[in-house]
């Protein structure tokens, strides 16, 4: 057993997880490779090599829960990816330009995929689990709840920015009869939303954020802050704060993390959201500060697991169909670090699922939260 191999197995070993082991969540490795890789370009080497088949795990998720919670990624550092942290600092990683190009990556690969991994109403955000037993009716019992948080009432005019496919626009015209207008900068997402929502009070646009032009009484985003990047932040209170009635609720839905951050981890940076950056809690309090009251804030974020975890049963259930579609298995393997990564991180409440209701002059009398 050469230095890397053995430095790998004592760094894992702290985490409970072992190599060529018996349990679901050790690593299998294939290829020795794997060790010096890691040592030598740390986390993003991980899914790399993982995707290159140096290694195997039948539970990526729980081996990942146990890394975070052994804080093991502080354990290899390397100053390469610092790169991407400075580069964030001085450029706008998600100007008007750059998020078109960032969508392109990642929402417009195919609907069809995302119709085989999410449910019937395309809804690509967390479920609300608190009553629910399977993914639909957590998503369903998510897009009821934001509709109760935002006291919606027939006729409301809405806007929903980052409106994806347009499952909450539908669903808060069907079950609300508001009238929705929902952007995204995701052809894909505003030609196929459409057809979703043919025959409703709804208009999808593909458009950046800060071209939405004018008034609303109630805002909504779902999903979506993720992309916007610390140097937007108060542009896009400001945006939301022009677009909304004095008297209007904004609901932000977004993920969030205690964990200091100009992006996401660098391996999901690179194939999976360029651009992205997880927020702070203190980032958000920051960009809204002077410009809207704080009316409720809701913290969900276990409820990611269980959703990740399905949306990962249904790409098993669909992967021949996916193949057939030209998905093969490195891009298989890619997805599966990803989800599986991304659950395990939820379960170890590294991230969380935040949503916000937000007022601009404060609600008379308060406002009462709805769970």
């Amino acid at each position: 057993m050469d230095k890397a191999e053995s430095t790998v197995r004592d760094i894992l070993a702290e985490a409970g997880v072992g190599v060529d082991g018996a349990q679901p969540w050790d690593l299998d490795v294939v290829d020795p490779a794997f060790y010096r890789r890691l040592l030598g370009q740390g986390s993003i080497a991980l899914g790399e090599s993982y995707v290159d088949g140096l290694w195997e795990c039948p539970r990526i998720d729980v081996f990942i829960d146990k890394v975070l919670r052994a804080g093991l990624e502080h354990k290899i550092k390397v100053m390469s990816l610092l790169w991407p942290v400075l580069l964030a600092k001085v450029k706008n990683l998600q100007n008007p330009r750059r998020v078109f190009d960032n969508a392109q990556h990642h929402y417009d690969i195919g609907n069809e995929l995302y119709r085989i991994m999410l449910d019937e109403r395309m809804t690509y955000t967390c479920g609300y689990w608190r009553h629910a037993d399977n993914l639909a009716a957590a998503q369903e019992a998510k897009l009821d709840l934001v509709c109760r948080k935002l006291g919606l009432e027939a006729g409301m005019r809405v806007l929903d920015i980052g409106c994806g496919w347009g499952s909450f626009a539908r669903f808060a015209a069907e079950r609300y009869a508001v009238k929705v207008v929902g952007v995204t900068v995701s052809q894909e997402q505003v030609s196929y939303g459409r057809e979703l929502c043919a025959g409703l009070d709804v208009e999808l646009l593909y458009q950046d954020y800060r071209a939405v032009a004018g008034k609303f009484e109630r805002v909504v985003s779902l999903g979506m802050f993720e992309h916007v990047g610390p140097k937007n932040y108060p542009t896009y209170m400001r945006t939301v704060e022009r677009c909304l009635e004095d008297d209007g609720l904004f609901l932000l839905h977004t993920i969030g993390t205690n964990t200091p951050a100009l992006q996401a981890d660098p391996w999901t940076i690179k194939y999976i959201f360029p651009g992205g950056c997880i927020p702070l809690q203190k980032q958000i309090d920051a960009a809204a500060q002077g410009v809207f009251i704080m009316e409720d804030w809701h913290n969900f974020g276990a409820d990611y697991d269980p959703t990740l975890m399905a949306w990962m049963a249904n790409i098993d259930a669909g992967r021949e169909r996916l193949e057939q579609l030209g998905y093969g298995t490195r891009f298989y393997r890619m997805w599966r670090f990803w989800l599986l990564s991304a659950a395990g991180s939820a379960r170890a409440r590294r991230n969380q699922l935040w949503q916000m209701v937000f007022s601009k002059t404060g609600v008379d009398g308060g406002y009462l939260p709805v769970r």
